[in-house]
C-alpha cells in the first residue's frame, strides 16, 4: 500500500461554492460525465460529487453540474482499469468522498493515475488495472 504525505489545508464556510469560485474554475466530478479527468490544474476547484450512498440516482450530479452550467469531470476509471469477474457480477464506478480525495492525492504526488486508481478503488468495486487483469 502507498502511503503518501499528502497534505491539505481545508477551511468550512456556509457559503456556497458557486458563492466563492468563479464557474470556469468549478470542475464538479461526477462518474455519469463523458469528459475523462486527464490532470489536476491548481487553478482549478474540484468538487467531490457529496453523495456517498450507493442507492444514488444516476445522473443526479451530472445534473446538478448542467444546471449550475459547471464544467463536468470523472475519474479515468474506464480508461485503466476493467470489470474484474466476481461471483456477485458487481461493478461500480461510484466512490465515497474520501476515495475519490484519496485518488486525487495519490495521483498529484505520483502523477500517474495507475497507481492512483490501484491505491483508491478497493476491490470491492469490481475492477482491476488493466495490466493486472491482463497477467
Amino acid at each position: 500500500l502507498l502511503s503518501l504525505p499528502c497534505v491539505f489545508q481545508m477551511d468550512t464556510t456556509p457559503e456556497s461554492y458557486l458563492d466563492l469560485f468563479p464557474l470556469d474554475a468549478i470542475v464538479y466530478l461526477t462518474p455519469d460525465s463523458e469528459n475523462v479527468l486527464e490532470d489536476i490544474s491548481p487553478d482549478k476547484v474540484y468538487v467531490l460529487g457529496g453523495l456517498v450512498d450507493e442507492s444514488i440516482h444516476k445522473q443526479l450530479t451530472l445534473r446538478r453540474a448542467q444546471e449550475q452550467s459547471l464544467q463536468t469531470a470523472r475519474l479515468p476509471i474506464r480508461e485503466y482499469m476493467v470489470k474484474a469477474p466476481n461471483s456477485r457480477n458487481y461493478h461500480s464506478e461510484t466512490l465515497a468522498i474520501n476515495q475519490v480525495f484519496d485518488i486525487l492525492c495519490t495521483y498529484y504526488e505520483t502523477r500517474s493515475w495507475p497507481v492512483a486508481l490501484k491505491a483508491g478503488v478497493s476491490s470491492g468495486k469490481g475492477y482491476v488495472l488493466r495490466e493486472v487483469a491482463e497477467t
